[in-house]
Parts: structure tokens; sequence; C-alpha cells
């Protein structure tokens, strides 16, 4: 870790991915924030920077906690499903995570650890019935790969799929409340996109929900 020179530049809203740009837009300034999965810190070090945010981190990979770490950033090396229980009620305004849910075995369980730490939480996910998807079984029978899910199935840390539709179906079933979503579709490696308001379901390639 000693060796990752330390980041002096704040980073600039339109080169962070689209997806963590629709959630910084959802972030008041000055508040605190708790990133689960936060991968190399890209949304948390925005936040800190540009919207004054106390920000925190918990990621599992050693490599990308150090990249945290030399931006400055509070984050511990972990994980999530166990780290959380560490906090006490409402810590936080906002609790993210970001393209991770799709990894959790137990997501009821870790969405009700998330409200009760932070007054809102933001999850997002690849939406797996995306047309382009959909197409790749309807044609080829095989698992499919995309930009948003490029692992072929031996080799995925995913352990599950998800839709947007699933999620909404879901949050009735585990009894917390979407307070708002935002459906995308994605281009350039997802650093460009726009929101989708027709037919989310059959043509986003992600889905953001504020739930509280």
């Amino acid at each position: 870790m000693s060796g990752v020179k330390p980041h002096k530049h704040k980073i600039k809203y339109e080169r962070m991915r689209f997806d963590l740009r629709v959630v910084a837009f959802w972030i008041e300034p000055g508040s605190k924030v708790l990133g689960l999965g936060c991968g190399e810190g890209e949304l948390l070090y925005y936040l800190k920077n540009n919207k004054q945010a106390a920000c925190t981190g918990i990621e599992i990979k050693e490599d990308r906690v150090a990249v945290c770490i030399a931006k400055g950033l509070a984050v511990l090396q972990g994980d999530i499903n166990e780290e959380i229980d560490d906090y006490p009620d409402n810590a936080f305004d906002y609790v993210i995570l970001s393209q991770t849910l799709q990894q959790i075995y137990q997501p009821a369980k870790l969405i009700r650890s998330i409200l009760r730490i932070g007054k809102k939480g933001i999850v997002s996910f690849p939406n797996f019935s995306h047309w382009g998807i959909r197409f790749q079984l309807l044609f080829k029978g095989c698992a499919p790969i995309s930009r948003q899910l490029p692992y072929q199935w031996h080799n995925t840390p995913n352990i599950r799929v998800i839709t947007i539709q699933d999620f909404r179906h879901f949050s009735k079933e585990a009894g917390f409340k979407i307070v708002k979503e935002v459906a995308i579709n994605t281009h350039n490696r997802n650093r460009s996109g726009n929101v989708i308001r027709f037919f989310p379901n059959w043509r986003a390639t992600y889905g953001i929900f504020l739930i509280g």
C-alpha cells in the first residue's frame, strides 16, 4: 500500500460512470454516506470532494482498498454482510449498494441492515431483462454475456440474476418502500448513457433505486 501515490485532484462529474452520476445527484451535500462494496472509491471520492460528504466504505478486495486509501478515503477491508452489523442504528444518511446486489446470498437480510443503519438506501444492479440479454437466450440458447454482465456462467461472481420488475416485487415481499427509481441505458463502457422512461424492464441496462 505504501507504494500507491495519493490523489490530489477532484474527480469531475462527467468522468464518472453514468450510473454513479445518477446516485451522486441524489446525495444531499454534507451527508454521511457508507458505500458497500465501494470498489476503488470513485463515487465516495467525488462525494467527499464535491459535496462535502462524510464518506466511509467497505470493500473486500485489498488492492481496491489500497486505491481508496490513496485517495484519502476511510475504507475498511472486509465482507459487507458481516461488517455492516457493527454500525449503530441511523449512523448514516445514505447507504449505497452499487452493482453488488446480484452477488449477495441473503439480499433481504442485507436490505434490512441497510435501512437499519441508514436513513435511506440506494441500490443499483444490472437489469437481466434487457432486450439484448433476452435475444441472446432466444437465438443462442446460452447463458448471456453483456458489458454489464461480462462473465461466463462458470466464472461469474454473480450468484443470481435480477430484473427491474423483480426488484419492485421484492420490495413488497421484503417490506421496504421504493422512494424513487431510475432506469438507464449505458454506452461507452458505462461512461455515458441516458434515462429510460418507457418500457424500462425491456430497454434499460441498469436499475437504480432509492429505498426507505
